[in-house]
């Protein structure tokens, strides 16, 4: 209940400061993180959570899901087909160029093994722009430069996990299954088309008409069957998650409109819960024994090398230089890097508690650093603040005087 309570209270001051936080460097994200802190036992131990426990990884599993869910019915077959250039050099060239940049100055700095060192890698390939809102959530941003993001985003969550699962039993000394990567990786794709496919051809029938109230919740009740059934499967939940979304979107754009504030709510408040308990989980006992070079990989991870590697993938593309350098920068660390590290942590192997900590103070500085920049950043391409949108509604022309 006192973790309840804390969520509660910071729930209620991130809402009534929500204003201020979309017109400056204020983030809502960086208030949950730093609150978890507080109420942890590195703070005032207020709440013990074991970064071992399942509620931990069911959390983080959940609102990697649920974000994943809502951000893939901004991404619709037309969508994906018109941006499929960009997007389509962000996971083949600038992914693999980040998961390799991060493993070489990880095993430099850190003394950590080859092997060990490319799992952190592959821990901390995936990006997150739900910590880049200002970017990725405006309508007045530039779309193909969000649809980049969104999709870049969306997908790498999924193509990373066959990476980490084979790097961590080669770590562990067990035989990689091959074969069963790939079966999770396709029957998560196959269950993410199939099942919102279905379900939205059946809707077309005229005997199922839904109550335009209760509208929202037929994405929400296709999620938790998606959901419930990739666990029962073992299939790759997250790259169902966001073919789901994509496939409704697609298919059946009104109820897509319908959940699209629903959603976005849901998934605010779930991500907003997992960084709550994961900041609890940092603690200045787990931070204490990093050495130099694990802070240097954190910045280098961030600063250098996903920059690096996006400007290199993009070259040559028709993206402005200016949105160019605004994708290189916005590739925050989230929740698939969460989940991945609490994997490794609770493999068991060797370096476990070194992997997660590395990993962990990565996101931490990534949260910082792209969710205090996204609404400066957002200023810099002369995006107006939110409460300053069109309305859509024509402007009254100013009367003439009578003379």
């Amino acid at each position: 209940m006192t973790l309840a309570l804390a969520f509660g209270l910071v729930l209620l001051i991130s809402v009534s400061l929500s204003g201020l936080a979309a017109r400056t460097v204020l983030s809502t994200a960086l208030l949950f993180l730093v609150a978890g802190a507080l109420i942890g036992q590195g703070g005032f131990g207020l709440v013990d959570i074991p970064s071992n426990g399942a509620f931990v990884t069911g959390l983080a599993d959940l609102a990697l899901f649920t974000v994943l869910f809502t951000d893939g019915q901004r991404a619709s077959l037309p969508s994906l087909k018109e941006g499929w250039r960009l997007s389509g050099r962000a996971l083949g060239l600038a992914m693999p160029l980040t998961m390799v940049g991060i493993a070489v100055p990880t095993h430099y700095l850190t003394g950590l093994d080859w092997t060990t060192s490319f799992l952190i890698g592959a821990i901390l390939s995936p990006t997150d722009p739900v910590f880049a809102s200002a970017i990725v959530g405006r309508t007045d941003v530039p779309l193909r430069l969000r649809r980049l993001l969104n999709v870049e985003s969306g997908l790498n969550d999924g193509l990373a996990l066959p990476f980490v699962l084979i790097f961590l039993a080669t770590v562990a000394n067990r035989d990689t299954d091959f074969g069963g990567i790939a079966i999770e990786l396709v029957a998560g794709l196959a269950l993410g088309v199939a099942i919102p496919a279905a379900i939205a051809l059946a809707w077309r029938l005229k005997v199922l008409t839904a109550e335009p109230r209760l509208q929202a919740l037929g994405p929400l009740a296709v999620a938790v069957i998606l959901y419930a059934t990739c666990h029962l499967t073992h299939a790759n939940p997250y790259l169902a998650a966001f073919a789901a979304g994509a496939t409704l979107a697609t298919m059946d754009r009104v109820s897509a409109e319908h959940f699209e504030h629903f959603g976005d709510l849901l998934s605010e408040t779930t991500k907003f819960a997992a960084l709550l308990v994961f900041g609890a989980l940092i603690t200045p006992e787990r931070l204490s024994h990093l050495s130099i070079g694990d802070w240097a990989v954190a910045v280098i991870a961030i600063v250098l090398v996903r920059p690096a590697a996006m400007m290199l993938s993009l070259i040559r593309t028709p993206l402005p230089a200016r949105e160019r350098s605004v994708a290189a920068w916005f590739g925050p660390k989230g929740f698939a890097s969460v989940v991945y590290g609490l994997l490794a942590l609770q493999a068991g192997i060797p370096a476990g508690e070194h992997v997660f900590d590395l990993v962990a103070i990565t996101i931490a500085l990534s949260i910082v650093l792209h969710s205090s920049t996204d609404v400066p950043v957002a200023k810099a391409l002369r995006i107006e603040p939110p409460d300053n949108l069109p309305t859509g509604q024509p402007e009254k022309l100013p009367q003439k005087e009578s003379s």
